[in-house]
């Protein structure tokens, strides 16, 4: 397996690489991570993995093969000139930055085999949602490569450049969306004498077995929600009172507000 470098050392950076740890897909001794000065998001991620933390931006390009460029993206427009000068063909580099295009990113470097990644947080756990877009250079073999890195820590598809904004508001910003649902389902629990720990517990459970029934059984979400809807039941009078409150339209809206900022 190539060696793997990370050219930034922040939250999306730190994820991924507790999950590479995680899966046993790399050893930290394997891991690289550059920061432009030895300050606090560095040391953290050093501390916490033990892997090779580097200031010399020349000395990551040159001491491995697969490099994430997991910065904001206004930082990696800025750099590009610069780590021009260290890419060579055996790099196949990686952004996770948002909205930066393939086209700007080979623009800036020249002719190599550049991809773009939108993995999500859930990376941490091992259970990621990552889209893979890659451009013309890579082979089937960079291809591969780049699934079974991000499978490591959850699912990857290879999709087309042109869905990475849906892809941001369904899978890489939805994440707080969940959050803020399981945070109001477990306020509903508390409100009724619930404890807070529990509520929470009883919530999180609730919604990580639901999305799991979704990929393990294949079948249309709505099925599964008439599944447990009983006539006259609690679970269809809970339904009716969201519909009514616009749960939908307003999930849907967040999603197509985070689609619109990522275009921007």
């Amino acid at each position: 397996m190539s060696k793997i470098g990370f050219y930034g050392a922040g939250h999306m950076a730190e994820a991924m690489i507790h999950g590479l740890i995680e899966s046993g897909m790399y050893q930290p001794e394997e891991i690289y991570v550059y920061n432009h000065r030895y300050e606090p998001t560095l040391k953290k991620v050093e501390t916490a993995y033990h892997i090779q933390a580097l200031v010399d931006e020349k000395e990551l390009f040159a001491s491995v093969e697969v490099i994430v460029l997991a910065v904001q993206p206004q930082i990696l427009i800025n750099v590009l000139p610069t780590i021009k000068n260290y890419v060579t063909d055996n790099h196949l580099l990686v952004s996770v930055a948002s909205g930066v295009s393939l086209e700007v990113i080979e623009a800036g470097l020249g002719a190599h085999k550049i991809a773009r990644a939108m993995p999500n947080t859930p990376v941490t756990v091992g259970a990621g949602m990552s889209s893979i877009s890659v451009n013309s250079y890579c082979t089937e073999k960079e291809r591969q490569l780049l699934i079974q890195i991000f499978e490591s820590f959850g699912r990857a598809k290879i999709l087309p450049e042109s869905q990475i904004d849906a892809v941001i508001g369904v899978s890489g910003s939805s994440p707080a969306y969940v959050y803020l649902f399981i945070e109001a389902l477990a306020d509903g629990a508390v409100a009724e004498g619930m404890s807070r720990q529990d509520a929470y517990e009883f919530a999180a459970q609730a919604v990580l077995g639901a999305a799991k029934m979704v990929l393990e059984t294949g079948k249309h979400p709505a099925e599964l929600k008439d599944a447990v809807c009983s006539p006259g039941g609690t679970t269809i009078a809970a339904v009716a009172s969201l519909e009514k409150d616009g749960f939908r339209s307003a999930v849907m809206n967040a999603v197509q507000a985070a689609i619109r900022k990522n275009r921007e």
